[in-house]
């Protein structure tokens, strides 16, 4: 016996609640990760010299920690027990939902050693992160060379600037100037970046990292260093430096156009 019209459309309608159902519990998971925080450590080479540089990142609820290290103390532990303070520069503040706190070793640290890092409060876990080939969390640390400083930077890094681009997603937009950098180094490099907004002339500054030879300025969907009016024009220049903090030459601005401007 073939079901009824009526049937068939109860059976269309309930379909349709479940796909909007299923659509908006996504989202709201979705948006329950971008606003529950998470933190990202640098250098993300394990191997760093005795004067390395040190940057934690925390996003949305995470940044909360970030700003509390005006008043906490954080450390390095070395396997042997010897803790060393780390010293902050400073906090930089991104435009959405993103701060990092950029710190450097009291002192200069031993060679061919492994050292972790520690927050005073024992309580406090959040200084590990996900290893997928053992498939455990573990205590962030890096081991030193017996290198006192970094590779030199190649002053011969290439810069050119590729396109704008918006990217929707479930919970908002990725929206970036895209720039592609070409550079010869095996050896992590840390990009200071400045946008200018030119409508105002307010400049931010944040340190970001390239990722597939390409310097994304702007936000992903949760969270990001740069934010972009939809009216403005935008300017933006990178200071090259190594895991020691040595910089290299800065670049020359690149101008662009709010990336919505350039929406297809």
């Amino acid at each position: 016996m073939k079901p009824s019209n009526n049937v068939k459309i109860r059976n269309h309608k309930m379909k349709k609640v479940l796909i909007i159902l299923f659509f908006f519990l996504s989202v709201k998971s979705i948006y329950a990760k971008c606003k529950g925080g998470g933190f990202q450590f640098y250098p993300e080479q394990k191997e760093i010299s005795m004067n390395s540089i040190f940057i934690i990142q925390g996003f949305a609820k995470s940044q909360k920690q970030i700003v509390e290290f005006y008043e906490t103390k954080v450390y390095l532990i070395s396997e042997n027990g010897e803790l060393i303070e780390l010293i902050l520069q400073k906090i930089l503040k991104g435009q959405k939902d993103l701060t990092q706190a950029i710190f450097k070793p009291e002192k200069e640290l031993n060679p061919n050693t492994i050292y972790y890092l520690k927050h005073p409060d024992k309580s406090i876990d959040f200084f590990t992160k996900w290893n997928s080939d053992l498939k455990k969390r573990e205590k962030i640390h890096w081991t030193t060379s017996d290198l006192k400083i970094s590779e030199s930077i190649d002053s011969d890094i290439q810069f050119e600037f590729e396109k704008t681009e918006v990217i929707f997603y479930g919970c908002g937009p990725s929206v970036n100037a895209i720039i592609n950098v070409k550079n010869n180094l095996d050896s992590e490099i840390l990009y200071k970046t400045e946008v200018v907004n030119l409508s105002n002339n307010r400049t931010n500054t944040f340190i970001i990292k390239e990722i597939n030879g390409k310097l994304n300025v702007g936000h992903g969907m949760c969270a990001g260093a740069f934010a972009f009016d939809k009216t403005s024009k935008y300017k933006v220049r990178f200071t090259p430096m190594n895991t020691d903090g040595n910089t290299d030459e800065t670049t020359e601005w690149f101008e662009f156009d709010n990336p919505f401007l350039n929406q297809k």
